[in-house]
């Protein structure tokens, strides 16, 4: 037999615990009691909510560092690479969450499989990931709010847009999807407007631009070479790309509020990987194609630069609308993945029960009203604290996201493992990622490269001085708190196939 899921585990599968878990309900009890979270999103939803998680400022303000540090030629690599390993990422995501569609689900797949302590502090680790972002996502949009209104205290936009997207997310979870699809419509419509319209003038149609305009490959033959600072400037980029591209992994937090997950999660998880792949290299190369890599700035975003190169009116302030855009479109996203994290801890009862607790829409109002505290504190830190604090909560979020990464793969490799050891049939699994064991091994080394890459690398080594001394303490608070005895065991008895 193969391992069970959550959807067809049976009652037998509880611990001594009296604490309900995932595993105990039917997935279509969940999809329709009131208890449970509801599933109101389909595909469509889904996509946008990745697209939203993964298109703010790493590709609209943060590409300027990787170019600047890797070149052009670099920039571009490095971005292959980041979408390689979203592509092995997601893949190993999509078996996972069709197995386990459950809320907030990163944690219980690791729970499932590698054990109760790596999935509590996987869990933590993306809740302060989020947590950390969402007061960073609030005052860069206060910010950017001051070149119309120069005169409005920065905090009070802060909190404008904090109970803007408070209420978005406490009214349901299609509000949620429904109002992220369009924050995220936004984004691509100016990530698709770079592209074609920075293509075109890069094959000599600029009728607006004033002076020279480069060609196609100008930019990419530097004085210095290909590769200006060395090829060890992709190498140290790593992070920051992977960074970039966080937030695709949204869609396995949403598999438990997701209708027909066997189907609709396969379907979101293709499409956003083919967009992203278009969307984040097409663009990159435009940029690093246009901007010689010696002037691209990191105070301004390379998206302004492009557009007002190519002699468009009020470039300024139509990308500062669409980076602001971003930004919440992102803290919506972060919002949404805190309150789904806690609500899970706390149904496998590794965080209080309150965090249980569910409105009549199926909205988890304590788990949102915490998780939007932690990023209101962090929001003060953001503002008060040193820059030096700042950079190093960013860098953390990146070790974060990588984190995350390599826990989902992991999961996703001994969990087919014991699938097959158990005398599971392949044939049915509703989906199974390809090229088994070739994909998650691959994904999980290229993730520990990025992780070494930063160690020589001054402005991201407090990644690894700050990140791993927390995943120590996670795993040593889990081990004083619980010791051994909340082990999971769906992932060796595997009493029922996996189903959708």
């Amino acid at each position: 037999m193969g391992l069970s899921s959550p959807t067809h585990a049976e009652g037998s599968a509880t611990d001594a615990s009296s604490d309900r878990r995932p595993s105990d309900v039917d997935a279509s009890d969940r999809g329709s009691s009131a208890e449970g979270l509801r599933r109101s999103m389909g595909a469509r939803h889904l996509v946008m909510i990745a697209m939203g998680g993964v298109i703010g400022s790493g590709l609209f303000v943060s590409s300027g560092y990787t170019i600047a540090t890797a070149g052009p030629l670099g920039a571009v690599i490095a971005f292959l690479v980041g979408a390689v390993v979203v592509y092995l990422v997601m893949a190993c995501l999509g078996e996972l969450a069709v197995a386990f569609p459950v809320s907030g689900a990163f944690h219980i797949y690791a729970a499932r499989t590698i054990g109760p302590a790596t999935g509590f502090a996987t869990a933590w680790l993306y809740w302060l990931c989020w947590a950390v972002a969402l007061g960073s996502e609030f005052t860069a949009a206060g910010l950017l709010m001051q070149r119309w209104f120069p005169d409005v205290d920065v905090w009070i936009w802060c909190f404008i847009f904090a109970a803007v997207l408070f209420t978005l997310n406490a009214i349901s979870s299609r509000v949620f999807g429904e109002s992220e699809f369009w924050f995220a419509l936004i984004k691509v419509a100016a990530v698709v407007g770079l592209i074609l319209l920075g293509g075109a003038a890069l094959l000599g149609f600029h009728p607006l631009a004033q002076g020279d305009y480069p060609s196609l490959t100008e930019n990419f033959t530097t004085s210095q070479g290909l590769f200006p600072n060395g090829f060890t400037g992709v190498f140290v980029t790593c992070l920051a790309v992977f960074y970039a591209f966080s937030g695709s992994e949204l869609i396995g937090v949403a598999a438990g509020e997701t209708e027909d997950p066997g189907k609709n999660i396969p379907k979101a998880m293709r499409t956003t990987v083919i967009r992203l792949m278009i969307f984040f290299v097409g663009a990159i190369l435009v940029i690093a194609a246009t901007i010689p890599y010696e002037k691209v700035s990191v105070d301004e975003s390379p998206f302004v630069t492009v557009f007002s190169m190519l002699g468009i009116p009020f470039a300024a302030d139509i990308m500062n609308f669409v980076i602001i855009t971003a930004l919440l479109s992102a803290g919506n996203c972060g919002l949404f993945s805190c309150a789904r994290m806690l609500f899970s801890l706390a149904d496998e009862g590794h965080a209080p029960k309150a965090f249980r607790k569910l409105t009549k829409r199926g909205i988890p109002m304590v788990a949102l009203c915490v998780s939007m505290l932690g990023g209101l504190a962090s929001l003060i830190s953001s503002v008060v604290a040193p820059a030096t604090v700042y950079l190093v909560l960013v860098s953390v979020a990146g070790f974060a996201t990588v984190g995350v990464w390599m826990s989902i793969v992991a999961s996703h490799f001994v969990y087919r493992r014991t699938f097959v050891r158990n005398g599971g049939d392949l044939s049915s699994l509703p989906y199974r990622a390809p090229l088994f064991p070739l994909v998650p091994i691959l994904a999980f080394g290229l993730c520990v490269v990025s992780l070494v890459g930063i160690a020589f690398d001054p402005n991201q080594v407090a990644a690894l001085l700050f990140g791993i001394p927390f995943v120590g303490a996670c795993y040593a608070v889990f081990y004083f708190k619980y010791g051994r005895r909340r082990r999971l065991p769906q992932a060796v008895e595997g009493k029922a196939s996996v189903g959708s």
